[in-house]
């Protein structure tokens, strides 16, 4: 069986953690670095020359992303020390000639990526037409967010050609293996490797997965099964930078401190304590939902308390968001079920049976919507909206494993500072 080639993307924007991050890639068993778009937009073909200088005899692809100037962009990165340069495979042809003719007269490969193509069998066919030596099967990371999958695009275009195809786009140590199975040549992971707070060992077991592909990628799951088990992978502080610092309903505490809640919202309107409708609310919601009560403001009374958790604990919800204020806590801390508060006081209201269940309700200033999905932890609450759901856990988990690499280095020694280049890349 063919060695199948491992190529690190190294998709950062500071040149020094890049490097640190290729020394160890080799170290688990990487064949390429790639200096990646973000990288080479950052800080120029200093990237490449940089990779070409620390790495002298490791392959260097330079990941252009051309789409017009074929040969003037094709040669700065094969003078700058490129072994591969990297064009957008729906560029015009006379794009691709020129920069094929560039490739032959400084002796790199060029290597096409097939993002965002709208027939990529057809484009891969004409691009091994024109001289191209390598096809990506590329989905970019926002269409990954939103569920596009890299493994589909590699099996419309395997078999239809026959110079090597490398496939990139959100791999694991599972689904790289699978990609292997469907006739990669060449396998590129970027984030799975490069955030890794241990990169060594995470390009290791890429390694092995491509090197013995025997485990089965794991069925698809139900979406909402996935988005929960993606929510419950992530701090409420992930998914609010995920949103571009949106989602948060200010002002809300968890009543029971350490607890994590993740669910789709049944929503409450009610009116200064009356708790008629939270109770009723609890009946109609499905095991696994969060309920989202707007107490219209009032913290001097309560809608909620003791008995009226131990019904949601019974009935399986997820947890219980009271825009207003609640009771009976000591009782509730010893269920440890997720209550999310603004106020905590002795006061009952009465079941006077006003407002109403599942229409969309204003909760902390936001307009929260049946469905959508409600995430609560220790540092508050965020609500995500339904068509959002998906995308934004995805992005939330990328938050995750970002600074999860930057906190091993700061672990190492450096800052956060140092780490970001902070001074850098302040606003100008």
């Amino acid at each position: 069986m063919k060695k199948v080639t491992l190529q690190v993307a190294l998709d950062l924007l500071e040149l020094h953690r890049a490097v640190q991050i290729a020394q160890e890639s080799f170290a688990g068993g990487a064949d390429w670095i790639e200096a990646g778009t973000p990288l080479i937009k950052s800080e120029g073909m200093l990237a490449v020359r940089t990779l070409r200088e620390k790495f002298p005899d490791a392959v260097i692809v330079a990941d252009m992303k051309i789409a017009d100037t074929g040969t003037m962009e094709v040669e700065m990165a094969a003078k700058a020390g490129a072994n591969i340069v990297c064009i957008l495979a729906d560029a015009d042809d006379a794009v691709i000639k020129e920069a094929v003719r560039a490739s032959r007269l400084y002796g790199t490969r060029l290597m096409a990526d097939l993002i965002n193509v709208r027939d990529p069998a057809e484009r891969a066919g004409r691009l091994e037409e024109l001289g191209v030596d390598i096809i990506v099967a590329h989905v970019g990371i926002d269409q990954q967010m939103i569920g596009k999958d890299s493994l589909d695009l590699l099996k419309s275009v395997r078999d239809g050609i026959h110079i090597p195809v490398a496939v990139a786009g959100g791999l694991d140590a599972v689904t790289a293996g699978e990609a292997v199975k469907q006739g990669a040549d060449i396998v590129i992971v970027g984030g799975w490797i490069a955030r890794s707070a241990e990169v060594t060992a995470s390009a290791r077991k890429i390694r092995q997965s491509i090197d013995s592909p025997s485990v089965a990628a794991p069925d698809k799951k139900n979406p909402d099964e996935e988005i929960h088990e993606l929510f419950m992978q992530v701090s409420t502080p992930n998914i609010s930078d995920a949103m571009h610092r949106k989602g948060a309903l200010p002002g809300l505490v968890s009543v029971c401190g350490n607890v994590k809640m993740a669910g789709k919202a049944v929503t409450v309107q009610t009116f200064a304590g009356d708790w008629a409708k939270p109770v009723e609310a609890i009946e109609k919601a499905p095991a696994g939902a969060v309920l989202v009560i707007n107490n219209d403001g009032g913290i001097h009374v309560a809608p909620w308390g003791e008995l009226a958790t131990l019904s949601c604990q019974k009935k399986g919800l997820a947890g219980v968001v009271i825009d207003g204020a609640v009771r009976d806590i000591d009782d509730i801390r010893a269920m440890k079920f997720p209550v999310f508060a603004k106020a905590i006081v002795p006061n009952a209201g009465e079941p006077k049976g006003m407002g109403e269940i599942n229409a969309e309700i204003r909760c902390c200033g936001q307009y929260i919507h049946p469905g959508d999905w409600i995430v609560g932890d220790e540092s508050g609450v965020v609500a995500v909206p339904a068509a959002r759901a998906y995308e934004v856990a995805r992005r939330a988990l990328e938050v995750k494993k970002t600074e999860a690499r930057i906190r091993e280095e700061i672990r190492r020694g450096s800052t956060l500072s140092e780490v970001t280049e902070l001074i850098k890349w302040e606003k100008k």
